[in-house]
């Protein structure tokens, strides 16, 4: 499967799904790629719809009492316009990027589920089971490689169940910051597996990794840096870079923006976490789902930090980001209202 945009492999059967060619209008003037960070309190949850409307939610956070993640998804889809979900990607099988996908399918719509189609583990095998029977026959499993079409939004998936991308793209070639780097064992198998993708539009380059651990940080962006360079980053593993984070993979892709989808105790949990952010050459600046309570310090500024609260009190405030089809684009914090905008490198 080359373009899951063309051709989708369903389980058991092959079948052809036209995504983008019909009923798809070019964007008028003004409208944006649209992207929030759902606060799911340090699991996963970032929603992007394009121009011409299309969404895709990758994860869908805990399973929360009262379905609260779940909640907050409608929440944020509310505050876009959405009725419906053109895809949900799950990134892989843990509790925290799944867990509220079935409380999720039972208050809205969703047409395509896109996964990295590979076992897991025991631990995590209820979970698979709740995502195989929500999805039934609209199931797509994503190859590495593979590309979709959003409109004018482009959404490419670089790694895929230990697979990624075969050659490099965004300018991407050999990595001079590998000489001597460290690298780290693997994690979890289950996050080796993750579905990550990289949205483009136009200048604008968003990569959401999920949890793709240190050790596939590095087989991505060593010796050669296959991913190129980015425009906004959403931190692998919520920030929590002693399993990810490899600086030899961060000074690659030389991120303009970064989103960390932190907890107030899930993350960065220790002050070097963000230090390591802060280190990386060209970050312009770094914004929060929530105040690092562990990391006293060492947190971006307060207007850039979505929530303050430990679990009980917390809100769950989003943050947002509106591209423009010229490269400039505005994040804003939900609970504030305080933005800035930016042009794409």
């Amino acid at each position: 499967m080359r373009d899951v945009g063309i051709l989708v492999r369903l389980i058991g059967v092959m079948v052809c799904a036209v995504t983008c060619v019909l009923g798809v209008a070019a964007p008028a003037a003004g409208q944006t790629m649209d992207i929030y960070w759902i606060d799911v309190e340090g699991g996963g949850a970032t929603l992007v719809i394009s121009p011409s409307g299309e969404s895709m939610l990758v994860d869908t956070g805990w399973p929360r009492p009262a379905g609260r993640d779940a909640q907050r998804i409608v929440a944020a889809m509310e505050d876009a316009g959405l009725e419906k979900l053109d895809y949900m990607l799950i990134t892989h099988f843990h509790t925290d990027h799944v867990g509220s996908l079935a409380e999720l399918a039972g208050m809205v719509e969703i047409d395509h589920f896109l996964d990295h189609g590979g076992e897991t583990e025991a631990r995590n095998q209820q979970w698979r089971d709740i995502y195989l029977e929500t999805a039934g026959d609209a199931r797509m499993v994503a190859d590495a490689g593979d590309v979709l079409s959003m409109g004018d939004v482009e959404v490419r998936m670089i790694s895929s169940n230990r697979e990624l991308i075969a050659e490099p793209i965004n300018d991407g070639g050999p990595n001079p910051h590998c000489a001597g780097a460290e690298n780290r064992p693997p994690a979890s198998p289950e996050n080796q597996r993750t579905l990550g993708a990289l949205f483009s539009f136009g200048r604008f380059r968003f990569v959401d990794l999920g949890d793709l651990d240190w050790d596939m940080e590095m087989k991505l962006s060593c010796p050669v840096n296959r991913l190129g360079t980015v425009t906004l980053y959403q931190t692998s593993r919520h920030g929590a870079f002693d399993g990810a984070g490899a600086p030899a993979h961060l000074w690659a892709i030389e991120p303009q923006v970064v989103v960390v989808n932190n907890g107030p105790r899930k993350g960065i949990t220790a002050p070097h976490m963000y230090d390591r952010i802060t280190d990386v050459p060209g970050v312009e600046d770094i914004w929060q789902t929530h105040l690092a309570l562990e990391a006293e310090g060492h947190n971006t500024a307060d207007d850039m930090i979505a929530n303050f609260e430990d679990t009980d009190d917390c809100r769950g405030h989003w943050l947002k980001a509106s591209v423009a089809a010229d490269g400039t684009f505005t994040m804003t914090n939900g609970r504030n209202g305080y933005s800035r905008t930016y042009t794409a490198r």
